[in-house]
């Protein structure tokens, strides 16, 4: 009995869907070529996206690239999550200015492991092929890794931005780096990749994976860019370094609130690239929508996407409590902080006989992981944005009153946390 051949949306459908959000397309007549080719043959294109596991979590401007993935997976095409556990002890060389310390192969492991569960947040876990590099560099003999480094010339590959910019500056670049972009690359040849995907800085990377096919007599694959996501603040790219990042596995509520402090103008982008609404839909809530009716519907997708319909759910209704009601939300952290770390006198020193304990607030805040340090908490306090129990603390306070094992609501700016105070 024969098996029916895949049917695929037509051709101008497809692409509209994979050009939202795309930054550059390398070119855009070759991937209609393809996907007509595909259509008429019931073929899939197989699509390529590498990540080295060089760092344990994700964070939304890391899906921004996954969700496009997925888009080729909607229509009917094979993903293909590659996972560069071989190149991720070289490291990535792109936009850094030193030499990347290169990881142990015990932490490419547990990243790698970390990213496998992460990715399927995303993407259909029974339609995606999951891979790893090192099933054809660990074989590969040095014979055939000469003939590949032949490939190309070291003036070919100073034509990278950052390479060329070390260059002229005078700092290293150690020849791991400079292979760098030839193994990606040929992880497309391994692969016959289709299509690749990648951020707009890993351009010359995916590149050189074009020109290696042609080398290795394969079709170039097309190479389709999206952009670098900015953070919280709107302005640098979204990093866990800059502190301006929304990582996949924060709760649904600190997600959720993180969301509702970007801009109106942010939130449209986010729109775009963190999530599957058509661009005419968005055009419509631009013209139409309410923003803070918006922005609450994004929030609520993206926590969806990560949790559960229902814990984006609860998180709105939470929000809403803490920002607009000015309650409590039912579901709130719960912290202990040790009396030692907060306390301002020696002890024996309590004020009065009511069992109140004198305390430092700024400490009580960073301990709390409300401020980063005392001379933030400090600060937290003179803006007036502090409050115990609802209650706004007088902008000179220094020194406060507490009970051992009584919690209390203890409110900066938007975040809030119960707090109990133990010996």
């Amino acid at each position: 009995m024969s098996v029916p051949m895949p049917t695929f949306a037509p051709v101008d459908e497809q692409l509209t869907y994979l050009k939202k959000g795309a930054a550059e397309i390398i070119r855009e007549t070759d991937l209609r070529a393809k996907l007509e080719k595909s259509r008429s043959t019931g073929k899939p294109l197989r699509v390529k996206l590498g990540m080295d596991p060089t760092a344990p979590d994700l964070h939304l401007g890391h899906t921004v690239v996954l969700r496009k993935l997925k888009h080729f997976q909607d229509l009917g095409h094979t993903a293909i999550f590659l996972i560069g556990d071989f190149t991720g002890m070289i490291g990535d060389p792109t936009g850094r200015s030193v030499t990347r310390p290169p990881l142990t192969r015990e932490q490419i492991e547990q990243n790698a492991e970390t990213y496998k569960t992460q990715v399927f947040k995303i993407l259909d876990p029974e339609k995606t092929v999951v891979d790893f590099n090192r099933r054809w560099f660990g074989p590969m003999s040095s014979d055939e890794f000469v003939r590949l480094a032949a490939k190309y010339t070291v003036s070919q590959l100073l034509e990278r931005e950052d390479f060329h910019k070390r260059f002229h500056e005078e700092k290293p670049i150690s020849v791991h780096e400079l292979l760098y972009p030839l193994v990606q690359g040929y992880d497309s040849v391994a692969l016959e990749a289709d299509v690749e995907l990648g951020g707009t800085d890993q351009k010359f990377n995916l590149l050189v994976g074009r020109e290696l096919q042609r080398s290795y007599g394969q079709e170039s694959q097309v190479v389709l860019m999206t952009p670098i996501l900015e953070g919280l603040d709107g302005v640098q790219k979204m990093s866990k370094s800059l502190g301006n990042a929304i990582g996949i596995h924060e709760p649904p509520l600190e997600m959720y609130g993180k969301i509702m402090s970007i801009s109106d103008e942010m939130m449209w982008r986010y729109y775009e690239l963190l999530t599957d609404v058509q661009v005419a839909e968005i055009e419509k809530m631009k013209r139409e929508a309410h923003p803070m009716q918006a922005k609450k519907d994004l929030g609520r997708r993206i926590a969806a996407d990560f949790h559960s319909a229902e814990a984006a759910a609860k998180a709105g209704e939470d929000w809403a409590k803490q920002f607009q009601k000015d309650e409590v939300p039912e579901e709130v952290e719960v912290i202990e902080v040790s009396l030692e770390s907060i306390r301002a006198v020696e002890r024996g020193s309590d004020a009065g006989d009511s069992g109140a304990i004198l305390i430092r607030v700024d400490k009580l805040l960073r301990h709390a992981g409300l401020a980063a340090s005392n001379t933030e908490a400090s600060g937290r306090v003179k803006e007036g944005a502090v409050t115990i129990d609802g209650k706004d603390l007088d902008r000179r306070v220094v020194w406060g009153h507490a009970q051992l094992g009584v919690p209390f609501v203890l409110r900066v700016g938007r975040r809030i946390k119960k707090v109990v105070i133990v010996g």
